[in-house]
């Protein structure tokens, strides 16, 4: 009989993860696993995927982790297409803003009008920058660039004085911070699972099990945690920043991603043409959701 395959989790630059392996959740729950990089690039620069390729196309083309985590948006698109199933017990909300040089001429988010803000394709910046600022201008007068690649990538450009305005989140949102960017209209926005093809239902509810347990340390006691930043965010950041001032970042809720949400949310994106005319299938809640 053929040894089952471990659990393989991907940290997505929150704490979680990280918090459940030091605490001992995920050995408690019996789960086998192991930590595994994904979306990293060969030359090990994370999250620089290149132009319009987003979090869409990755679970297009398929990823290794058992569950993972990206913008609700781009997990209830991708689950309705059957390239996974939608967790529905929990969902979590990620800090996430748009920066800009603390000299910019941008001083409230009606400046951004035309001004090009550098986001992920088809990811959580994307849908969260067009959320936000539809409050502020006709959609029209809203200019994304998908060019700069996703969350590392554009934070670099960010300090690099490349581009006038990017949205990021968790640990690049507090490295921004801490340097000296400034926020200019606050873009924060849900998060959702994604359970992998064949992945043991037993093994998925573990998993989360043990992410509920390390909520409650974070909640708790965050600065013993915020040191876990380091294991994802760029070497290049790690002498010009201190952690111990950064925050929480994402949070787990332990409710359900309801059947309102999820068809409120395909509403949302057909409404604003963020995928191209007959390009997004949208199968049911129940087809879609991990039972």
């Amino acid at each position: 009989m053929a040894q089952k395959a471990k659990f393989k989790i991907a940290p997505h630059m929150r704490l979680h993860e990280w918090v459940a392996e030091e605490k001992g959740y995920f050995e408690d729950e019996g789960l086998d696993y192991e930590f595994i990089k994904e979306l990293v690039a060969p030359d090990g620069t994370v999250h620089d995927l290149g132009d319009k390729v987003g979090a869409y196309q990755t679970f297009e083309k398929g990823r290794e982790s058992d569950v993972c985590s990206a913008c609700h948006w781009t997990v209830n698109a991708a689950a309705s297409a059957g390239h996974g199933k939608l967790y529905a017990k929990a969902y979590s909300v990620a800090n996430c803003g748009i920066f800009i040089a603390a000299d910019s001429a941008v001083k409230k988010p009606e400046d951004l009008a035309n001004v090009p803000v550098s986001v992920g394709y088809q990811s959580g910046s994307h849908y969260s920058t067009i959320q936000a600022l539809e409050q502020f201008m006709p959609a029209a007068d809203i200019k994304l660039s998908f060019t700069d690649g996703l969350l590392f990538h554009r934070l670099g450009k960010l300090v690099d004085g490349e581009i006038p305005a990017v949205s990021l989140f968790s640990g690049a949102y507090y490295v921004a911070e801490q340097l000296g960017y400034r926020k200019v209209c606050d873009t924060s926005f849900m998060m959702a699972g994604m359970v992998q093809p064949g992945s043991d239902m037993r093994d998925v509810e573990k998993f989360y099990r043990a992410l509920r347990r390390a909520q409650a340390d974070i909640d708790l006691r965050p600065e013993l945690y915020v040191k876990y930043y380091l294991n994802e965010l760029p070497e290049r950041f790690h002498a010009s920043i201190d952690v111990r001032s950064f925050g929480p970042g994402e949070r787990i809720v332990f409710e359900p991603y309801s059947r309102d949400i999820y068809e409120r949310s395909q509403q949302w994106i057909s409404e604003r043409e963020i995928f191209p005319e007959g390009a997004l299938v949208q199968s049911g809640y129940h087809d879609a959701v991990f039972q």
